[in-house]
């Protein structure tokens, strides 16, 4: 396995980008943490990354979709794990082109400026949501490609690119496919921050359906497998599935939520978290074998232990909206 690499992270200021970057730094590699662009200058999520921790990290502010710097961020790197995108679904029915300029123009750029630095490999980080509903109970990487979003259109398409990239040019490509991962930091528009936040401040749960099936992954175990991606000396083009292989409905996580918080949680629809009847997807489970086989993978924390260090955390948060945290 590769060590003390030069590793590329797009998205670094996100959600799992944040912990991307801690898990490369842990691993002995030097960084580079490309983070959007913004007037006041904000470095997200990395503002959570001990101190001792950044001697071998470089910050760099931009964007995607402007190729020109694209081909500057990459020259002098070994490796890039590309997890920038805008990921927020039911905003991608309003701005579908705002999407499509990022996951998709965004990584064209990354892949022309890719070919001109000799990367020793170039994670792509997809999704789950490019299968739509799934058509067995543990989806395998063959099953067949549904956009029932924009977003997964997106990046639909932003993998095609990546494929004809690595076939026609013969460039090291890894295309991931992360199922649904939660954690510390998540954006409280995703589901188990949005139901633990508003069980935390007390009254009734404002959700979506609760009937859907996801497969959580904690977000630890998955920048450890984007890293392995990056570095494992047996990994191919894929594309990898990476899950726990295991799905949990949205009402088994409140009940789940209620018996650690020991509170009772009143459940409310809110219309506006509803996504259109034919754009919800049903159950979405991960059949991860063929990335254990390739690197030897597995996740560490479970799903109750991963909603104990989510509550945790959300603890910390809640307390300082209340202004009361000591």
């Amino acid at each position: 396995m590769a060590s003390d690499q030069h590793i590329v992270i797009t998205g670094a200021g996100g959600f799992i980008g944040s912990h991307l970057v801690e898990a490369a730094l842990s691993a002995g590699h030097k960084v580079t943490a490309l983070l959007r662009y913004g007037s006041q200058g904000s470095i997200g999520n990395l503002a959570c990354i001990a101190p001792h921790s950044k001697t071998r990290l470089t910050l760099v502010f931009g964007d995607v979709r402007d190729a020109g710097q694209m081909q500057s961020l990459l020259e002098g790197a070994d490796r890039l794990i590309h997890a920038a995108a805008l990921i927020g679904i039911p905003y991608s029915y309003a701005a579908p082109e705002s999407y499509f300029a990022t996951n998709m123009d965004g990584s064209l750029n990354l892949l022309q400026a890719a070919r001109r630095a000799a990367l020793k490999r170039f994670v792509f980080v997809s999704t789950s949501e490019v299968y739509g509903s799934a058509q067995r109970p543990l989806i395998t990487e063959d099953h067949p490609l549904s956009a029932q979003s924009p977003y997964a259109a997106s990046k639909i398409a932003a993998e095609a690119a990546c494929m004809a990239w690595a076939s026609t040019y013969d460039l090291p490509i890894t295309v991931i496919r992360p199922f649904n991962t939660f954690g510390p930091r998540q954006s409280q528009r995703a589901v188990i921050p949005t139901i633990v936040s508003q069980a935390l401040a007390g009254g009734p749960l404002q959700i979506g359906s609760t009937w859907p099936e996801r497969d959580f992954t904690f977000v630890n175990d998955t920048a450890e497998a984007l890293v392995l991606a990056a570095t494992h000396p047996q990994i191919g083009t894929g594309p990898y599935n990476l899950g726990t292989g295991s799905s949990v409905s949205i009402a088994t996580l409140i009940d789940q939520v209620s018996a650690l918080l020991m509170r009772r949680i009143d459940v409310q629809t809110d219309p506006a978290r509803l996504r259109p009847d034919k754009s919800e997807v049903v159950r979405l489970t991960a059949d991860n074998a063929r990335f254990r086989a390739a690197t030897g993978w597995v996740p560490k924390v479970g799903l109750e232990e991963g909603l104990r260090r989510t509550i945790q955390f959300q603890r910390g948060l809640h307390s300082d909206a209340q202004g009361y945290r000591t």
